[in-house]
């Protein structure tokens, strides 16, 4: 795998965190516990990225 292909992939990953961040922070009551676990998620792929671009 490439570092461009590595590097869409987890820009892909991002975007499905997001909108599954999305999804679940849309819910009537919303479970904290998920949210936390895929905002870290986001994050942790958000730094890989900028590490990956740097």
């Amino acid at each position: 795998m490439t570092l461009l292909s590595r590097i869409e992939s987890l820009k892909s990953r991002h975007s499905r965190i997001d909108q599954q961040i999305s999804a679940e922070g849309g819910r009537p009551r919303p479970d904290e516990r998920v949210l936390i676990t895929l905002k870290l998620q986001k994050l942790r792929l958000k730094e890989e990225i900028e590490r990956l671009s740097s």
